[in-house]
């Protein structure tokens, strides 16, 4: 048996042994920090006109438009879910009882501070400043409504999940659209992979015990890097169709951030770290689209969007008028040209909770923790 199975097992063994009781969620909230594949709601505060707020984003479950970049849920949605929580809210909503979890994530968000894109002469389209550490701060200016001091909220955080999104791809898209090198987007890896084990670190030293962090996608697989930096040299493309030099950039980031990861795990060896992935899991759907039921030929096509040959274009972008989206979303891995569709992210969720796309997966979080039985399993 390995050790997934084993896993899964032991798992479900805690649940029938608490099946009698009255069930909670084993954690009482989740605060999430991110960007698009993240964000559920506050890029639609700060610009309700936006496309994420037009059909036919939402339509696959919520059958309106959330502010989510997705024809449905999101990764955060689904592990919520499966923990037995309500939807986190948005950080920015008016009204809410964030003592249960919020999300703080927000569409086009990068990890750098502005003054890196300034001083560098990079243009980043943005509405606010919600940058990695200016997230962190929101959730830290929260805190007194959600723990009333350091020691309830240590013991508040260990019934927590924190998650810390798939930072960096917005940092390298502007740089890319600005026109710098391959060799100069490498350069700043680094910095970029440093500023989120900084992150980690000032969450965990807060008394965060359970962190969740995301590496990043493989763009050169998004029909957005296909559409505007496709090349007449077919060895600049790997065998599923993907811009090679691209996808090293996200090979780059996330062999640094695992390392960070095992890092922060013998500096912090009381927590529980879990590092996961979006890039395989992507690639796992390219090689083998029928086995997640995706439609054969359509792996690399944005199912909402209009322009050849991979249904982009930046101008006529998803949610504009004229803009088609395919009839059956859940036959194809992407949505809208960067972001993922309802069905990728339940996979990814799925790999998240359970393996193989997590190290460790979450659910082992509740195995030997002394939490309470998932209210819900999926």
């Amino acid at each position: 048996m390995n050790a997934v199975l084993l896993q899964y097992f032991l798992l479900l063994i805690l649940f029938l042994h608490h099946a009698s009781s009255n069930s909670v969620p084993v954690f009482n909230a989740i605060y999430s920090f991110g960007a698009s594949y993240e964000d559920t709601g506050n890029l639609a505060i700060l610009s309700p006109t936006s496309n994420p707020m037009k059909l036919p984003y939402g339509e696959t479950f919520f059958d309106s438009p959330t502010g989510r970049a997705s024809d449905g849920r999101l990764v955060i949605d689904r592990i919520a879910s499966y923990l037995g929580l309500s939807f986190i809210p948005p950080s920015l909503a008016q009204g809410q009882d964030f003592s249960k979890g919020a999300n703080f994530a927000v569409y086009g968000t990068t990890t750098l501070n502005l003054s890196f894109f300034q001083k560098n002469k990079i243009r980043i389209n943005i509405l606010k400043n919600t940058t990695l550490s200016v997230q962190l701060e929101w959730f830290e200016n929260q805190k007194p409504s959600i723990c009333k001091c350091n020691t309830t909220c240590m013991k508040f955080f260990t019934k927590s999940l924190f998650m810390l999104g798939k930072f960096g791809v917005n940092d390298y898209l502007s740089m890319l659209f600005a026109g710098k090198t391959i060799d100069f987007i490498n350069s700043t890896i680094p910095l970029v992979v440093k500023t989120i084990r900084s992150a980690a670190e000032r969450l965990l030293r807060q008394g965060v015990m359970h962190l969740v962090v995301a590496g990043i996608i493989p763009t050169g697989c998004s029909p957005v890097i296909l559409t505007y930096f496709a090349s007449t040299n077919r060895s600049d493309y790997d065998s599923l169709g993907c811009l090679q030099v691209y996808n090293n950039i996200g090979m780059y980031h996330n062999d640094l951030l695992s390392d960070a990861v095992k890092q922060l795990r013998v500096e912090f060896p009381r927590a529980k770290i879990s590092f996961v992935q979006y890039y395989e899991p992507i690639i796992d759907f390219l090689r083998n689209p029928r086995q997640y039921g995706f439609t054969s030929g359509t792996e690399l096509l944005a199912c909402c969007g209009k322009g050849e040959p991979y249904n982009f274009n930046l101008s006529t972008g998803c949610g504009q008028i004229g803009v088609p989206a395919c009839q059956n979303p859940s036959t194809f891995i992407n949505w809208d040209g960067l972001h993922l569709t309802d069905t990728s992210y339940k996979i990814i969720a799925d790999g998240w909770w359970k393996g193989p796309y997590a190290d460790p997966p979450i659910s082992g979080f509740l195995i030997g923790s002394g939490l309470n039985s998932v209210k819900r399993m999926i």
